[in-house]
């Protein structure tokens, strides 16, 4: 049985325990939360992810020149190589051409080098900066958590959208009596610009106005 494993269980065993025992929280309340949710919700994670996308089509453009190059420098090559084969023109010519080809092929040789460096540090400059937006906006999200639970009573928060090693869902069920998911969104949202869409709106998209007539029973 792996370490990982048996952690699982022990942390399954802890939060049962906490769950369970009347003296663990004292009357303390539980709630949940939908960090999944929140994050892809949450305007800055939007304005994050186009951030991202706009540094990364940057980065392609920049990767296209490169692609670009070479396949121009594949074509004078082939050209170069035909024409050092060349049987009509002298010796000496032809020596000429020859050593024109190899220069070229150094040149397709340290290129394909600079593109397959270029991509490697495209990758991980992405990567690296996706990691550190995802972990200040988790960090920001918790922070209103936290102050919600503590100005509700909450003891313990609950992530409804988690999941343990073997991707089983870590709360089994809620029923959202105590979700605290809208009110966070709702803040963390009060700050975003006039045009952001909130969920399940489109942009630019004209709320109905209200008639004022109830509909029959």
């Amino acid at each position: 049985m792996s370490m990982r494993i048996l952690s699982s269980k022990v942390l399954a065993a802890v939060l049962l325990a906490m769950v369970l025992s009347p003296s663990a929280f004292g009357q303390g309340r539980l709630g949940t939360v939908d960090m999944g949710k929140a994050f892809d919700n949450y305007w800055r994670t939007k304005q994050a992810d186009a951030a991202l996308k706009e540094q990364a089509a940057d980065m392609e453009k920049e990767h296209k020149g490169f692609v670009d190059d070479w396949n121009k420098a594949k074509e004078d090559y082939q050209k170069l190589l035909t024409a050092a084969n060349e049987q009509t023109v002298s010796p000496e010519e032809r020596d000429k051409r020859k050593s024109a080809a190899e220069k070229k092929l150094l040149d397709i040789k340290e290129l394909e080098q600079t593109i397959a460096q270029y991509e490697r540090q495209a990758r991980t400059t992405l990567e690296e900066k996706q990691r550190r937006m995802r972990a200040n906006l988790v960090n920001e999200i918790r922070a209103v958590v936290t102050a919600q639970a503590k100005s509700a009573g909450y003891a313990l928060v609950l992530d409804t959208a988690g999941a343990s090693i073997n991707s089983i869902p870590v709360v089994v069920y809620s029923s959202g009596d105590n979700d605290l998911t809208e009110v966070v969104l709702s803040q963390l949202n009060a700050s975003a610009p006039a045009d952001f869409s909130k969920p399940g709106e489109k942009k630019g998209e004209d709320k109905k106005p209200d008639s004022g007539k109830s509909s029959a029973k």
